[in-house]
């Protein structure tokens, strides 16, 4: 049956829903697996990154575990519509993606480590389609916010590219973009509170993230030294 779905498009700012002028109400303040904030502020030398793959529950907990990171959140961004709710995203209409905001320290982990995480963790060839997953909310993007994290992100690109490209895969279509600015991907709008840790809070809930078998030359850490997903284990951290 997927041979018969139509190809996601992307919204424009004019055909885009108009949203809402408050923040969702609901957010947790305090992260539930970190105990940290979950909107700051953090502890100084913290930096932000947002990125995207696929749903947004998996991709989170990839990232909370990680060593290094402060804080992690489920929301929206790349879009138009301003504080979305996540059947709104769902349809399509708001032009936002499934995106993690994950802060962390610098001086514990760098971009580049946080970036194999990324990579290796889903597939970045598939525009707007993570596994049964369809859609431009399911996009690949790394929305980034210091000329540090840019670097990072291109170099991981072009190295994983050659990776990909030696195991017969094809082009990256991952987006790749700052946070502010005339080109940028715009505000992080924080998902409704039953998103936040929903992996942590429903341990069997679905996830399609896990290794794609190809790993992302970037340091001396290995594969097996980052955390990943799997979708049929239960886990009690």
């Amino acid at each position: 049956m997927a041979l018969f779905r139509s190809t996601p498009k992307t919204v424009t700012r004019e055909q885009a829903l108009a949203g809402r002028a408050e923040p969702l109400p609901g957010v947790p303040a305090t992260h539930e697996v970190l105990g940290t904030p979950m909107q700051g502020p953090w502890p100084d030398g913290t930096q932000v990154l947002h990125v995207a793959m696929g749903c947004f529950w998996g991709t989170e907990r990839i990232f909370w575990r990680i060593p290094g990171v402060v804080t992690t959140a489920a929301g929206y961004q790349g879009g138009f519509t301003p504080n979305p709710t996540y059947e709104e995203v769902c349809t399509g209409r708001t032009g936002h993606a499934e995106a993690v905001l994950v802060a962390y320290d610098q001086r514990a982990v760098t971009p580049e480590e946080l970036l194999k995480a990324f990579w290796e963790n889903h597939d970045s060839t598939t525009p707007n389609q993570q596994g049964n997953d369809l859609g431009t909310q399911y996009r690949s993007a790394i929305y980034w916010t210091t000329p540090e994290q840019e670097q990072a992100a291109l170099a991981t690109r072009d190295v994983f590219q050659q990776v990909l490209h030696e195991h017969g895969h094809g082009q990256i279509t991952t987006e790749i973009r700052p946070v502010s600015g005339e080109s940028g991907a715009g505000p992080f709008y924080y998902a409704e509170g039953y998103h936040q840790q929903y992996l942590y809070k429903n341990p069997n809930g679905y996830c399609n993230h896990g290794p794609n078998g190809m790993t992302c030359p970037v340091g001396i850490v290995r594969q097996d030294q980052l955390p990943s997903q799997e979708s049929v284990l239960r886990h009690t951290d």
